[in-house]
C-alpha cells in the first residue's frame, strides 16, 4: 500500500517552486496578527525591497502612492471583514522611490467556525496595461477635442457652439445675467475666392479666426466658425455697451491686418460685418428666437452696406 504522508512534502515543495517561477507575486498575511506569514522572492525583482522587509500590512499600505493609500487600504479591510473576496489596482512605491501599477487579487480564507483566518493573494505587475489604457484615454480625449474643432480653422467648431450657447442660455436664465452674441461675417467673401483662389481663401480663414479669437478675452468668452465665412462669440455677463466694444475690437483687429481685398465693394482691404444682440432671458423667451434676430441683424449691416456693426 502507497504511504501517502511521504507525497505530501514533496507536493508542496511542487507548489512553492511553481508559485515562485510565476510572474505573479504570492502572499499571505495572518489575519489575527496582521503579518506576512509569506510573500514571493518575486517581490524584490519588481519593487526593489527585500522579501524579508515585508513584515506587516503597514509595510504594504505605507509602500503605496499616497493618493491611493486611503481608499485602497480602506475597501480592502472592509471587503476582508466581510469575507469577501476582492481585487484592487494601485501605484506600490519601488525601493529607488518610483511607482509600478499593482493589482491585488485577495482571497479571504475562513476557519471551520467560518471566522476570517488569513488573506491570500496575489500581485500582479500592469504597468504595461495601465500605460495602454491611458494611451487609449488620451487618444479618445483627442478624438473628442477634434470633433469639437474646425477642421479647417481650428477653433471651435458648430456643434461645440450649439452646446455651449445651450449652457451660457440656462445659466443667463438662472442667474438673470445679460448674454451677448455676436454674429460675424466676412465682406464679399465669395468675391475675394473667386479673385485670389480657394486656398488663399482658405489662409483668410484661418488667419481671420486667429485674429477674431484673440479679441476674446474672457476666460468664459467664447469663439466658433458658424459655417462658411460666418464667425459666432458668445460673451456671458456682457451688456449691450460692452458687447459694442467687443464688437468693434473685433473690426480694429482685422483692419489691422491689412489683408487686401482687391474685389471688395467698400475697401480695399479685408472687412467684417457685424450682428449683436444682447438679451437677460426669461422663460418666456427661446434661444432659437433670440439667434434668428441677431442674424437678421447681420442681414441688416450687409444690407446697409456691410463693413459695419448692427445691433439686434
Amino acid at each position: 500500500m502507497k504511504d501517502e504522508s511521504k507525497s505530501v512534502e514533496p507536493d508542496n515543495d511542487v507548489y512553492k517552486t511553481l508559485l515562485e517561477s510565476t510572474r505573479a507575486i504570492p502572499w499571505k498575511i495572518d489575519w489575527n496578527t496582521m503579518q506576512f506569514a509569506y510573500i514571493g522572492p518575486q517581490i524584490e525583482d519588481l519593487l526593489g525591497w527585500a522579501p524579508s522587509s515585508w513584515v506587516s500590512v503597514n509595510d504594504w499600505a505605507e509602500r503605496m502612492h499616497p493618493d491611493d493609500q486611503k481608499w485602497v487600504v480602506d475597501f480592502c479591510v472592509s471587503q476582508s471583514k466581510s469575507g469577501t473576496d476582492h481585487e484592487a489596482d494601485y501605484r506600490a512605491l519601488t525601493k529607488d522611490g518610483n511607482y509600478v501599477w499593482i493589482r491585488d487579487v485577495v482571497h479571504v480564507a475562513r476557519d471551520e467556525n467560518g471566522e476570517v483566518e488569513a488573506l491570500i493573494g496575489f500581485m500582479f505587475d500592469i504597468s504595461e496595461r495601465k500605460e495602454t489604457e491611458q494611451k487609449l484615454l488620451d487618444l479618445q480625449k483627442e478624438l473628442e477635442e477634434l470633433s469639437f474643432k474646425d477642421g479647417l480653422t481650428g477653433v471651435s467648431n458648430r456643434r461645440m457652439l450649439d452646446s455651449v450657447l445651450e449652457q451660457e442660455w440656462v445659466r443667463a436664465r438662472r442667474e438673470q445675467q445679460p448674454l451677448s452674441l455676436l454674429l460675424i461675417d466676412i465682406d464679399f467673401f465669395k468675391q475675394f475666392n473667386d479673385f485670389y483662389g480657394h486656398m488663399q481663401g482658405d489662409d483668410c480663414l484661418i488667419k481671420v479666426a486667429q485674429v477674431l479669437s484673440e479679441a476674446a478675452t474672457r476666460s468664459r468668452d467664447f469663439f466658433a466658425r458658424f459655417g462658411g465665412e460666418e464667425f459666432v462669440m458668445v460673451l456671458p455677463e456682457t451688456d449691450a455697451e460692452a458687447a459694442q466694444k467687443i464688437a468693434q475690437r473685433c473690426q480694429q483687429f482685422i483692419f489691422k491686418q491689412q489683408i487686401p481685398h482687391a474685389e471688395s465693394a467698400v475697401s480695399q482691404i479685408l472687412t467684417i460685418s457685424i450682428g449683436s444682440g444682447t438679451l437677460i432671458p426669461s422663460h418666456k423667451d427661446e434661444l432659437r428666437d433670440f439667434v434668428d434676430r441677431i442674424d437678421r441683424a447681420l442681414y441688416q449691416a450687409k444690407q446697409a452696406g456691410r463693413n459695419r456693426i448692427q445691433a439686434a
